[in-house]
């Protein structure tokens, strides 16, 4: 009987593109010293990440497990895909929290920015906007020496913003807005200007208290949607 396991990894394999493969470990910053180094890549886009992802979204957790632990970025981004399918699918919350649960399990192999913004809003933080005990996690999150877990604390907040509840995007953006981090300045930033595409005077109050001190990129990523001469105002201060 066929592995679905080593036929995912095979329909993985025929998306591969070499020049893809070549340019992907520049993008994701895998040289020695930077934040994804080591990473390693066969070159799959996203779109046939998914398509792959759908074919064998009912994978037996203990596989997924598996495509987790692969050295290869491509599995590990398949492999959320196919829980973050999982968890929309689910028909109980049983099954969501099995999901949900997995993934934290496995938080050590979401380790670039690209898996992180995956499970953060798809996974993560929609299962604590049912589940608001959970949120605690996010603080303690925000204050963790590793860079992709301090990322995940900001990018679980996306479901709270959309359902229109700023407050722990706020408040972890406070903790982090002093991060040295470029990519979390850009989560950031990224998740400010979410709260401002729905309530502009709740970012401007955010703003009004941290602009003069918080990263310039940060800052840019905030105010992209501002009207120019708003945006030039914050960039005076």
């Amino acid at each position: 009987m066929p592995n679905p396991l080593t036929e995912l990894k095979l329909a993985l394999d025929k998306c591969a593109n070499p020049e893809k493969a070549a340019f992907y470990p520049r993008f994701f910053k895998t040289g020695k010293g930077e934040y994804g180094e080591g990473d390693r890549f066969i070159g799959v886009v996203v779109p046939d990440q998914r398509k792959v992802a759908r074919q064998f979204r009912d994978l037996p957790l203990n596989q997924v497990a598996r495509l987790f632990a692969s050295p290869y970025h491509e599995h590990r981004n398949t492999a959320l895909f196919i829980l973050s399918l999982r968890y929309s699918r689910a028909k109980t919350d049983v099954e969501r929290a099995e999901v949900y649960s997995f993934t934290l399990d496995h938080m050590g192999r979401i380790n670039n920015w690209d898996l992180v913004d995956c499970a953060g809003p798809k996974i993560v933080g929609v299962h604590m906007l049912s589940h608001p005990t959970e949120t605690k996690k996010l603080y303690t999150w925000a204050g963790d020496r590793n860079l992709w877990t301090r990322r995940m604390s900001i990018m679980a907040t996306f479901p709270f913003i959309r359902e229109g509840h700023f407050d722990h995007t706020l408040e972890i953006a406070e903790r982090l807005v002093a991060d040295e981090h470029d990519l979390i300045h850009k989560a950031v930033g990224w998740m400010l200007r979410e709260v401002g595409n729905r309530d502009r005077a709740v970012e401007c109050g955010f703003l009004d208290i941290h602009a003069t001190t918080m990263p310039r990129t940060m800052l840019r990523y905030a105010i992209e949607k501002f009207p120019e001469s708003m945006r030039k105002e914050y960039l005076q201060r």
